[in-house]
């Protein structure tokens, strides 16, 4: 089937997860940092079930910005994990790109925090090069609004589509019709949108009440 340009296409991306670092996360001002590490941890997991090429990297993590959070590699087993000399745009990094260019892969995925920095550096980079770049804005924290705000007018401009995780997670997806459907749809209600965890519930109480009829309050003393 043909993809539609603007939408990812999960067969031809690579997830880049870069800097969600314990110490940058103290600059946070934009969102809620609980919001933040959920939608990485979402984002882990999502490219782990759909064996999406998934590499992470830091800036300094001997420093003051910290080390990764730990949920990134918890949640992806298979993420590889690149190291920096310094280099405060992970693009001028050469082991990181080579690592990308080796995928075959000509579609990014990237967050990364601050968003004005660790993630805009490296995708106007990677625009530059010809890659197709997805900037997921909410698994990428910034030290303030106005910065997130400017940032996105920039990135749009060169190219660069800016996504959320949901939307992430949904493309990748593709279809209900597929085995692991169930799997995505406990990542969305765990991580991203914990509401839709009621629509399974509604959904599990109409299946079973289908099955068994509805319970009375005998059957709850009972």
């Amino acid at each position: 089937m043909k993809k539609t340009p603007g939408i990812i296409d999960a067969d031809d991306a690579v997830l880049l997860l870069i800097d969600p670092q314990s110490g940058l996360f103290q600059l946070v001002k934009d969102m809620e940092l609980t919001d933040l590490r959920a939608n990485i941890t979402a984002l882990a997991k999502t490219a782990y079930l759909a064996k999406i090429p998934t590499f992470t990297t830091a800036s300094v993590p001997d420093g003051p910005n910290g080390p990764l959070i730990p949920e990134v590699h918890a949640a992806n087993p298979d993420a590889v994990y690149i190291p920096r000399t310094g280099q405060i745009n992970a693009w001028d990094n050469p082991l990181w790109v080579e690592a990308i260019r080796k995928t075959g892969k000509k579609t990014l995925i990237m967050a990364g925090t601050v968003t004005s920095v660790c993630l805009a550096l490296p995708a106007l980079s990677a625009i530059h090069e010809g890659y197709r770049v997805f900037a997921v804005f909410d698994a990428s924290g910034n030290w303030s609004k106005m910065g997130t705000e400017i940032t996105l007018a920039r990135l749009t401009q060169a190219g660069v589509v800016p996504v959320d995780t949901f939307a992430v997670m949904c493309e990748v997806m593709g279809t209900w019709n597929r085995p692991d459907a169930s799997q995505f749809g406990q990542i969305m209600a765990e991580h991203v949108m914990p509401h839709y965890r009621l629509l399974f519930e509604s959904f599990d109480k109409a299946q079973s009440v289908a099955k068994n009829g509805p319970e009375t309050i005998l059957d709850k003393a009972g």
